[in-house]
């Protein structure tokens, strides 16, 4: 480490997880600074008002992968923040006027399946066992650091404690692991499952912030992803935090502010400052420049690499791969004011179907159409839409009598022009919504919409990829970013990654900032 900086560590980002990794560093006495390109701290977890009284989460709009430890260590509670679990986890509105709702509870669930099945009714509980098992290991590694490919001993000795969780696993849960990994999520499911809307129901997380029919190879792994979280102790489930996403971050910035963490908005980094080979601080774009001991990026690798560092200062054969990192999540994000709540057809009135994620993609062909739609035209003619309607839960984002709802939707391609194709995307959507939903559109007060290049432009999304990188096997564990470089360092001395493009990934979850301050307090002789 360099002598006399300014700083012992300078981080690009005030995302989440540059806020953890700020926090952990100050608490073990290093001297932090936390740049931030916008005008307020949070990155993608932010609550914003949109329309007057009405406030919603910006971009992350939903709670689970939150690890536990993180809200713990960060004092996230004493902060102010509350999370409430929601009552159902997801509710499906059929085309055929019939529903779907899995939460509530095994019994409640299984009373659901079995409207459309009994054999699946009766498979749910081994379902949910295979998951938990396998999920149960995996969190075992989420906040630790994968072993570098060609490593040294540490990396050896990682390599084994992985290699003992899977032990543990009996030879059938070995294989489901396989299977998670490497099947498609239409495969996985058609194996377990006969009705349709309950492989819908399940599906839908395998294509969450990806780009790919739920019949590609690898997207079993993204459905495994979104099952490792827990709200209040309760594994698996989902919640909102009251006030928005931004309650999150702005816990956690207020925890950096009580350790000393000095934080700067509107300070947009414009590169990081390299000699002879190692990182020494960032140059920002009003023309000022910050020395550090260390630099941690908060970014997309992609950005960090290719936008932030002369390529000459890269080894050739890093910066061609960086070129191919694989960023694409094809998500189009709405908020949305309205007068009254959404009547569905197959459940018109209030009830706690309207607290969940509500699902409006009825199979998995259908998930499968809109992917291929918006390959081959850029848009899908009938997209897959989840909406959630936070204020039934947190009386606090509208005003009285009226509603806030969020809409997460797939397939947009990154590669349309947006500023042409944008109200085309929003009439599709509302389209959808309308369908399951009369009445809608006409409750609508107003509406904030993000193609995937306002996401891109916005919190530097790159190809509007909410996950900082593809959860595709060549992009997970020691191949995040890259193999080699799986350990939150890259190939420039003192310069580490604290972002959703290093292991375990992407959603809010605080374990790449957690995992990154322990690298770098390592390097500066220190524990975490």
């Amino acid at each position: 480490m360099r002598a006399g900086a300014q700083y012992d560590a300078v981080i690009i980002g005030a995302g989440h997880n540059g806020l953890a990794c700020a926090c952990y560093l100050a608490r073990a006495g290093l001297k932090v600074r936390v740049l931030e390109r916008r005008g307020v701290v949070g990155g993608a977890a932010v609550t914003e008002e949109f329309h007057p009284g009405f406030r919603n989460s910006v971009a992350a709009y939903t709670v689970s992968l939150l690890n536990p430890k993180v809200i713990r260590d960060l004092r996230l509670a004493e902060h102010g923040l509350r999370i409430v679990e929601r009552p159902l986890s997801n509710f499906l509105p059929l085309e055929d006027g019939g529903s779907l709702a899995i939460g509530g509870g095994l019994q409640a669930t299984q009373a659901e399946l079995a409207k459309f099945s009994k054999r699946d009714a009766e498979r749910l509980p081994s379902y949910w066992d295979m998951l938990e098992r396998v999920a149960d290991v995996l969190r075992h590694l989420v906040l630790e650091c994968p072993p570098n490919v060609g490593g040294g001993a540490l990396d050896l000795v990682r390599a084994f404690n992985a290699g003992r969780l899977t032990k543990k696993l009996d030879m059938e849960s070995r294989r489901n692991l396989l299977n998670l990994f490497a099947q498609s999520a239409g495969e996985m499911l058609e194996g377990w499952f006969e009705g349709e809307a309950v492989k819908a129901a399940f599906g839908f997380d395998a294509v969450v912030g990806n780009f790919a029919s739920p019949y590609h190879p690898g997207t079993a792994y993204v459905l495994l992803h979104h099952c490792f979280g827990e709200v209040n102790g309760r594994k698996g489930a989902w919640g909102h935090a009251i006030g928005g996403m931004g309650a999150i971050t702005q816990a956690m910035a207020s925890e950096a502010r009580r350790l000393g963490v000095e934080i700067d908005c509107d300070a947009a980094v414009e590169s990081v400052s390299i000699a002879a080979g190692k990182a020494r601080g960032v140059a920002l774009a009003d023309g000022s420049e910050i020395e550090a001991k260390t630099v941690i990026g908060n970014v997309n690798p992609k950005l960090l690499y290719l936008d932030l560092i002369e390529s000459s200062a890269l080894p050739p054969e890093f910066a061609t791969r960086m070129a191919r990192w694989k960023c694409a999540s094809a998500t189009f994000r709405m908020n949305v004011a309205l007068s009254e709540l959404p009547r569905f057809t197959c459940l018109p009135e209030p009830g706690a179907h309207l607290a969940s994620g509500i699902i409006m993609a009825p199979s998995l062909g259908y998930m499968d159409r809109a992917y291929l739609e918006a390959k081959a035209e850029g848009i899908s003619r009938a997209p897959i839409v989840e909406m959630l309607i936070p204020s039934t839960l947190d009386d606090s984002l509208a005003p009285k009598g009226a509603h806030v709802a969020s809409l997460f939707c797939q397939h947009f391609s990154p590669d349309v022009n947006w500023a042409a194709r944008k109200e085309e995307a929003i009439g599709r959507i509302f389209e959808v919504v309308e369908g399951h939903a009369p009445g809608f559109k006409r409750s609508v007060i107003a509406q904030s919409a993000l193609s995937p290049a306002d996401l891109e432009a916005q919190f530097g999304l790159v190809g509007g990829d909410i996950f900082h990188g593809a959860l595709s096997l060549d992009q997970l564990y020691s191949a995040r970013p890259m193999l080699g470089y799986a350990d939150y360092r890259g190939p420039i001395k003192n310069l580490y990654m604290c972002g959703s493009g290093t292991h375990p990934g992407g959603g809010v979850t605080g374990a790449p900032g957690h995992n990154c301050a322990r690298e770098v307090l390592r390097d500066f002789g220190k524990k975490l």
